[in-house]
């Protein structure tokens, strides 16, 4: 009854189906080790976090370029504050306002890029205090360039002068007459009774959207595999059915053979069909 399974047709399926269900197997656990690396950059960014907050201060060229293992960091840099933008629609503690970021011109002849703190409300340069003159030395924590849509990084333009929506250099070339640093930083006291806007964690780390895709697609490879087994077992009972109503002559004729009329036998057209008649002679 299974002589079937040796047919052609039936080494192909049995084929495709012990290469597709390693396949799934593989691909579901590859996805779920994704997303526990995610969780594992969870942690290991909000350890790293919390030590940054009483470690010393670093100078900033230690501490570049940004990475998983330096965002977050306790960073120093001396310099003059220059050109100063505001960051609209950002919120904190639930509140929604905007940044007051001022760029930090060093002596190496770029610019970082300093958020100063937060205030609430709509983005308004008269609500934004000036920076200090003179020299002056800050520390804050380090972060890497935002991209739009990250962290509350606005993706949408034409934002009035003054204003930019994400905190990165490519962002900022065009907005201030110096070249600024692939990075950023928060200070840890604000200026002039703003808050103090907090540090973030890494981007792709964590359990943000990404993550959830991760374990979404881990459940799709899973449920590939069950599908295969589930078509395969459905396929062979078919075939067996069908070989077991063969073999008790259940099955039904073809239709060729219920239409075709025995040899030399008149059908009903060709009885009553009118006699043709004969040539004239």
């Amino acid at each position: 009854m299974y002589r079937f399974l040796l047919t052609p047709r039936w080494w192909g399926i049995n084929v495709f189906v012990l290469l597709a269900i390693p396949f799934c197997v593989f691909m579901g656990s590859w996805q779920l080790g994704r997303f526990e690396d995610r969780m594992q950059n969870q942690r290991t960014a909000s350890e790293q976090a919390a030590s940054a907050r009483t470690e010393a201060a670093r100078p900033l060229s230690e501490l570049l370029p940004v990475d998983t293992k330096t965002s977050g960091k306790q960073a120093i840099a001396t310099g003059r504050y220059g050109t100063q933008l505001l960051v609209p629609d950002r919120d904190l503690d639930g509140k929604r306002g905007f940044y007051v970021l001022t760029m930090l011109r060093t002596d190496t002849g770029k610019a970082l890029p300093v958020v100063r703190g937060w205030l609430p409300g709509d983005a308004d340069p008269a609500k934004a205090p000036a920076p200090p003159t003179g020299e002056v030395t800050v520390t804050g924590a380090l972060q890497a360039s935002e991209s739009p849509g990250s962290n509350g990084a606005s993706a949408a333009g034409g934002l009035p002068e003054g204003q930019t929506g994400a905190i990165s250099s490519a962002s900022l070339v065009n907005l201030v007459p110096y070249t600024p640093y692939d990075a950023w930083i928060t200070l840890a006291e604000a200026d002039s009774g703003m808050k103090a806007v907090p540090a973030t964690v890494p981007q792709n780390t964590g359990l943000d959207l990404k993550a959830f895709q991760n374990l979404g697609y881990t459940g799709e490879w899973f449920v590939f595999a069950g599908f295969v087994v589930f078509m395969w077992f459905r396929l062979l009972r078919r075939e067996v059915e069908f070989a077991r109503d063969a073999a008790l002559g259940l099955t039904p004729a073809a239709p060729e053979a219920r239409t075709e009329e025995p040899a030399g036998q008149e059908t009903a057209g060709e009885r009553n069909a009118p006699a043709s008649p004969s040539p004239a002679p």
